[in-house]
């Protein structure tokens, strides 16, 4: 009987050893973290850098050549429509030296005498034109008394006509000699005289608003056309994002947007108003020629929350390209290439079982799963090296959700 009861001991003893020396060298699971393939939203949105700028700016340039008073208002000053806000003097005209001033006064004497003959003329067709229309009175009463032909009484109406030309043509002669010489006093005459005299004109504000800047901050001579400063309504703000040629074809307008980054609490919702037709070529920090588009953004909601935006503030806006209510999505960590498909790691009854996948729209987070995966399914996320298909794991808790930017 002992006999028996020690042999039992003995075959239990090495069964426990045998199975303990099996349990330190079979192979352990491996631990993974995985989480699960879920439906949901897939919002694609394209970044970039954008500034502000007054949506109706206007420039107010000098409308002649002259002396600007220096400005008394600064940037910030509240301005009214057509209210004064600049004067300028004309440019006196320059000093003439000896010989142009010699030729000046000789041509001074010359329009003087042209007057004169153009006058001496006016004088002879005034008489030329009397003596026609008595003439013709004359001829008149004799053809209505049947004692002159008809013929002669047209030569002599023509006579008066011609006459008559003649006149006007003398009188328009002594008004352009009077021009003439007008002309010729006023190229000799020179030195700045009284501001009055020269007249002052005054600059008005074309909208009302607010100085945006104010470009000439002196007095002094300056040309026509030069800018002086420039106003609009700073609370009137829009958003000018560049993006890629590439992306902007993908932006619709209206399409949702929001502003981060740009100094204040929270991002500020926007929507796209205007994708400019045009592009136009930048060069990237690397030197590289790309074509950028224009993208124009309008805010939402109330002033208030943005009142500290002025204009030329930079910013960084997020523009909605892509804007999905329930897809099958799949963390974009999940996803590794094998071969030529995208693939991903099924965690199936405690193994590991590779999954071909094909994929529609990603974003920074979530990929689309057309085919290979259903919802539920837990997939494992930053598959290492020693992961293979059919592998034993052993799934950790599923780490907190954060923001994380991962993609293949």
């Amino acid at each position: 009987m002992k006999t028996w009861i020690k042999r039992l001991i003995g075959v239990g003893a090495a069964l426990a050893l045998g199975g303990a020396v099996a349990a330190t060298y079979a192979p352990r699971p491996l631990p993974v973290d995985a989480e699960l393939v879920d439906r949901g939203p897939l919002r694609i949105e394209v970044e970039a850098d954008g500034k502000t700028q007054v949506k109706r700016r206007f420039v107010l340039s000098a409308p002649i050549t002259g002396v600007l008073a220096r400005p008394t208002l600064r940037p910030g000053d509240a301005v009214k429509e057509g209210a004064a806000l600049l004067t300028m003097t004309p440019v006196a005209p320059p000093l003439l030296d000896v010989r142009s001033r010699a030729q000046a006064e000789a041509q001074v004497k010359v329009a003087v005498a042209t007057r004169a003959q153009a006058e001496a003329r006016r004088g002879l067709s005034r008489h030329a034109l009397e003596l026609a229309r008595a003439d013709f009175d004359r001829q008149e009463k004799l053809f209505a008394s049947g004692a002159l032909p008809r013929a002669a009484l047209d030569e002599a109406e023509l006579r008066r006509r011609s006459a008559e030309q003649e006149a006007e043509a003398a009188r328009l002669g002594v008004a352009i000699a009077l021009s003439q010489q007008r002309a010729a006093e006023a190229a000799v005459s020179s030195g700045p005289g009284p501001a009055s005299a020269l007249g002052v004109v005054i600059l008005e504000a074309p909208a009302t608003g607010t100085i945006l800047r104010l470009i000439q901050e002196s007095g002094g001579v300056i040309a026509a056309g030069t800018p002086i400063l420039e106003v609009g309504d700073a609370r009137d703000l829009e958003v000018v994002v560049d993006l890629l040629s590439t992306d902007a074809v993908k932006v619709r307008p209206a399409a949702s947007a929001s502003i981060e980054r740009w100094g204040g609490e929270g991002p500020l919702a926007a929507h796209v108003r205007l994708v400019e037709p045009a592009g136009f070529t930048k060069l990237s920090a690397l030197g590289i020629e790309e074509q950028r588009v224009n993208v124009l953004l309008d805010f939402d909601g109330a002033i208030e929350g943005r009142a500290p935006l002025g204009d030329g503030y930079r910013v960084e806006a997020r523009v909605v390209i892509v804007d999905l209510s329930d897809v099958l999505r799949v963390p974009l960590s999940a996803l590794f290439r094998d071969g030529e498909r995208w693939a991903s790691f099924v965690v199936n009854d405690g193994n590991a079982r590779l999954a071909h996948l094909d994929l529609g729209r990603r974003n920074q987070r979530h990929a689309e799963v057309i085919r290979g995966l259903t919802e539920g399914d837990r997939v494992v996320i930053h598959p290492g090296d020693r992961l293979r298909d059919g592998l034993r794991v052993a799934p950790r808790r599923s780490p907190a959700p954060g923001p994380r930017v991962a993609g293949p």
